[in-house]
C-alpha cells in the first residue's frame, strides 16, 4: 500500500512520466509529438515546484482565508460538501481517491489522443493557459480547502461564521482547476467512445474532489466554466474564451466582495449556479457539434492534393 501511496504522489507521477517519456522520445526523435511531451513535462516539474513556493508565500503574506464562508455558500446551495464526501467515502474510497491522482497521466493521455487524432486547437496551449490564469484566480479567493482548513472536523462542522478567518496554508480551492483540467478532456474529446471516457473521468474527479476534502461543492462551479475557458484558449476560439473568463472571474469577484448577499438572498446563488452550468452545457454543445472529425478533415486534404 505505501508503494502504491508513493507512485501516486504527484511529484513521484511527474518524475516517473518524464523518465518514461524521455525513454519514448529516444525511442524515435523524429516524432514531434514525443519532444514536445518531454518538454512539457520538463516545465510541468518545474511550473509545481514554483507554484508551491509562490501560492505558499501568498498565503503567509496574505494568511486570510475564505474556507468559512465557501462552506456556508455550500448550504446555501443546499448541498454541503460534508454530506456528499459521506456517502461517498462509504462506497467509493479508493477509486475515488486513485481517481483524483490519476490528473497527471490523465493530462499526458490526452495530449496523445488529439495529437495522434488531430483534434483541431492545442490542448497543449489550454494546459498553458491554465498554469498562467489560476493560480492568479486563487488569490482572489483564497482559501485551503475543508480538510487543510478544519482538519478530522471537516465532515461535521458546526454553525460557522461566514468571513475570512486567518489559517496557515497555500490557496488551494476556488476554483478547482482539477475539474476545471477535467472539463478541458471533455472539450477535446474525439469520437463517442473518448468523449464517454471524458465525462466518466468528469463524473469522478467531481466526487473525488468532495469526498477527499480537497474542495467545496461552490469550487467545482466556477471550476467548469474555467475549464471550458482554457479551452477556447487551446482552440483559439477567443470570444468563447473571453465570455467564460468573465463569467469565472466573476464567480471570484462575486463571492470575495459579496457574499454576504449570496448567503442572504440563497435563491440568488442556485441561480447563478444555473446559470453558470446551462452556459456551459451550450458550450459543449456548440464543440462537440461544430467541431469537424479529424478524419474527415484528413480525407479532404487528401482529396485536394489527388490528381484531378
Amino acid at each position: 500500500m505505501r508503494v502504491i501511496n508513493f507512485l501516486l504522489e504527484p511529484t513521484a507521477l511527474a518524475i516517473l512520466a518524464l523518465f518514461l517519456s524521455v525513454i519514448w522520445m529516444l525511442r524515435d526523435e523524429k516524432d514531434k509529438a514525443r519532444i514536445e511531451l518531454v518538454f512539457a513535462l520538463v516545465i510541468n516539474l518545474f511550473y509545481g515546484v514554483l507554484f508551491n513556493f509562490f501560492m505558499a508565500r501568498e498565503g503567509a503574506v496574505f494568511p486570510w482565508k475564505f474556507d468559512y464562508v465557501l462552506v456556508r455558500l455550500d448550504a446555501s446551495l443546499g448541498i454541503p460538501a460534508a454530506s456528499i464526501a459521506r456517502s461517498l467515502q462509504s462506497s467509493l474510497p479508493v477509486p475515488l481517491w486513485i481517481a483524483y491522482d490519476l490528473m497527471l497521466p490523465m493530462m499526458i493521455a490526452w495530449f496523445l489522443l488529439t495529437r495522434y487524432k488531430r483534434c483541431p486547437g492545442s490542448i497543449i496551449v489550454a494546459y498553458a493557459a491554465e498554469l498562467v490564469s489560476g493560480p492568479l484566480l486563487y488569490t482572489i479567493v483564497p482559501a485551503l480547502g475543508p480538510i487543510y482548513a478544519f482538519g478530522k472536523q471537516w465532515l461535521s462542522l458546526p454553525n460557522l461564521p461566514p468571513q475570512a478567518v486567518r489559517l496557515t496554508g497555500m490557496p488551494n480551492a476556488f476554483p478547482s482547476l482539477h475539474v476545471g483540467t477535467a472539463f478541458v478532456f471533455v472539450m477535446f474529446a474525439p469520437g463517442k467512445i473518448w468523449k464517454a471516457v471524458a465525462l466518466l473521468f468528469l463524473a469522478a474527479t467531481c466526487m473525488a474532489t468532495l469526498s477527499t476534502g480537497e474542495h467545496y461543492v461552490i469550487d467545482l462551479i466556477p471550476g467548469i466554466a474555467f475549464g471550458v475557458f482554457v479551452s477556447a484558449i487551446g482552440m483559439r476560439n477567443y470570444r468563447r474564451a473571453a465570455c467564460f473568463f468573465a463569467l469565472t472571474l466573476s464567480w471570484s469577484l462575486v463571492v470575495r466582495f459579496a457574499y454576504m448577499i449570496l448567503l442572504a438572498h440563497p435563491i440568488l446563488t442556485r441561480s447563478l449556479a444555473v446559470f453558470t452550468l446551462v452556459s456551459v452545457a451550450l458550450a459543449l454543445y456548440k464543440q462537440w457539434t461544430a467541431a469537424p472529425a479529424p478524419e474527415a478533415d484528413a480525407a479532404q486534404v487528401t482529396a485536394s492534393q489527388s490528381p484531378e
